[in-house]
């Protein structure tokens, strides 16, 4: 990864979904105040809030490229983690209340008043979210940024929101007026659900927590592969922010000299940064073999 590119391209991006979602949500609350439409109201909360929820990516992003200090000696890259998981918090909160207003709405359902401009508006806006998700997934996959990840799977949530408020309004027009109030409770229940994933994943990240087998044999294997290696043991791996740091110890000679072993383990580590995507440090330690070991 290009790191001050993948980061600020990043910052960019979100700092872009930032003004658009913050836009959209207040055309969509204004409308909907002046129609009367829970589940165009749902949408438009739920955009207001994804343009903080994006602010926080942006300013994650922006924390990111700070150079490590004495304070912070390993970088600021779990800021975007910390990031993501205020973003899973606020979430759920706005589904919460999302769901309660639909309820309500639910047991005294009312016609929608300006029928046509509410369908318009959520049909931009499902289309905006679409091509804003598309442009930050690009990105995100390039950079290997989790929460920006996150911003681009909470994005496509947002269109597909978008579109079945959309559908709910439509039907409600039709005369089913329950419709419009079921629209914004299927889309209270849609937030939660993406709210879940990313306190699950910003979560473990904070915690240390890596579960990846097929990394994990991969890298063993690569060290394997050095015929000066004789076995491999207690690899520990964590993610910070974008990257893979970690310590792995390695079997050798124990006749080796210094200098030989500095360049053995100096052509495994590059060696690894180049095959294995996102892998910032691995410390190398070395351990000196028993008879018996492969």
């Amino acid at each position: 990864m290009d790191e001050p590119r993948g980061f600020s391209e990043g910052a960019r991006i979100a700092g872009f979904s930032v003004l658009t979602q913050l836009g959209v949500g207040i055309l969509e609350v204004a409308f909907a105040f002046l129609g009367g439409s829970v589940a165009l109201l749902a949408d438009g909360i739920d955009s207001i809030s994804d343009a903080g929820i994006s602010s926080f990516v942006w300013l994650g992003l922006r924390f990111a490229q700070k150079p490590p200090t004495r304070r912070f000696p390993y970088g600021y890259y779990k800021v975007e983690s910390y990031a993501a998981l205020i973003l899973a918090f606020v979430m759920m909160g706005t589904a919460s209340y999302i769901f309660w207003r639909s309820y309500q709405v639910f047991l005294n359902p009312r016609p929608i008043l300006l029928p046509v401009p509410a369908l318009a508006v959520l049909l931009g806006a499902g289309l905006i979210a679409l091509y804003r998700a598309l442009q930050i997934r690009r990105v995100a996959n390039r950079y290997n940024i989790l929460s920006l990840k996150i911003d681009a799977k909470n994005s496509i949530k947002d269109a597909s929101g978008s579109f079945i408020a959309f559908g709910s309004v439509f039907l409600s027009t039709l005369g089913v007026q329950q419709m419009d109030a079921i629209g914004g409770m299927i889309l209270a229940g849609y937030i939660l659900t993406v709210s879940y994933v990313a306190l699950k994943q910003s979560s473990l990240i904070l915690l240390d927590a890596f579960h990846d087998p097929a990394l994990t044999r991969q890298i063993e294997e690569l060290v394997r592969t050095n015929k000066h290696v004789r076995g491999v043991s207690d690899l520990k791996l964590r993610r910070a922010g974008p990257y893979i740091m970690g310590t792995v110890e390695v079997k050798v000679d124990p006749e080796m000299t210094i200098r030989e072993m500095d360049e053995v383990f100096s052509g495994l580590e590059h060696s690894i940064k180049a095959r294995v995507a996102g892998v910032r440090t691995l410390t190398l330690k070395p351990v000196p073999s028993a008879k018996g070991d492969t």
